[in-house]
């Protein structure tokens, strides 16, 4: 196993938007929002363009400032995402979302590039940068879930405690249920890449069991810490009613 994974020709991969088509016209057809996803697919594009250049640069000047610089964007921008499925009270819970997925997040992150990798130096990005993004988007994952799922419970009078539980248990259905699958139903896209590139999936296997316990960690840290930091907020809104 020494082959590199292949370029993609843009002719050939043209060919998967056609998948793609199909579902914004099944979209549009039934009446839901295929304008949505349509602008989602086109800034999937401009996004992946613009971060496979600055990657490029990144990975090239070898500088701690901008891989910390990178972090802190990340943190920033993944609390104030995860806080959109209750725009209402987006801005009152952002910095309990910013430490909680800064917590947790940060935590494993530390853990696992300076303890299981190692990584030297300790800021090498082209490790840091993709680990880091796994991260903390699955924080950000969960802390939303949670945060939607709160809300509704608090909103049709369920104690705090109670609601809190069914918040965190609800939030960590993806999670555990790739945690499930993962070898039976699906190989994951650092183990699928590795392979692709050629490295032996004994090998594989052990990165992508890194990357399931980061991910999990990452998730439950970080939002156990979030609804406990909230709690005064949610149980005010308990008293009001």
């Amino acid at each position: 196993m020494n082959h590199s994974l292949q370029t993609i020709p843009l002719l050939n991969l043209s060919l998967a938007f056609i998948p793609v088509l199909i579902t914004i016209f099944i979209l549009y057809q039934w009446s839901l929002r295929s304008g949505n996803a349509l602008y989602a697919i086109s800034r999937m594009l401009v996004q992946l363009l613009l971060i496979g250049y600055l990657l490029t640069y990144i990975f090239e000047s070898d500088s701690s400032g901008i891989v910390l610089l990178i972090l802190f964007v990340m943190v920033f921008s993944s609390s104030w995402i995860a806080l959109g499925t209750v725009a209402e009270k987006r801005q009152e819970l952002f910095k309990y979302a910013l430490v909680s997925i800064a917590f947790g997040g940060g935590f494993t992150l530390l853990l696992i590039t300076q303890a299981v990798l190692a990584l030297d130096p300790w800021y090498s990005a082209q490790s840091m940068i993709p680990i880091a993004g796994m991260i903390f988007a699955n924080a950000m994952n969960s802390v939303s879930l949670a945060t939607e799922r709160l809300n509704a419970e608090t909103g049709r009078g369920v104690p705090y405690d109670a609601a809190r539980k069914i918040a965190l248990q609800s939030s960590l259905i993806p999670v555990i249920n790739s945690l499930f699958a993962v070898g039976l139903v699906s190989l994951p896209g650092m183990m699928t890449g590795q392979i692709l590139s050629g490295v032996s999936p004994l090998i594989a296997a052990r990165y992508q069991i890194m990357v399931m316990c980061m991910v999990f960690g990452a998730a439950g840290i970080a939002t156990a810490s979030f609804l406990v930091l909230v709690r005064h907020i949610f149980e005010k809104v308990l008293a009001d009613e």
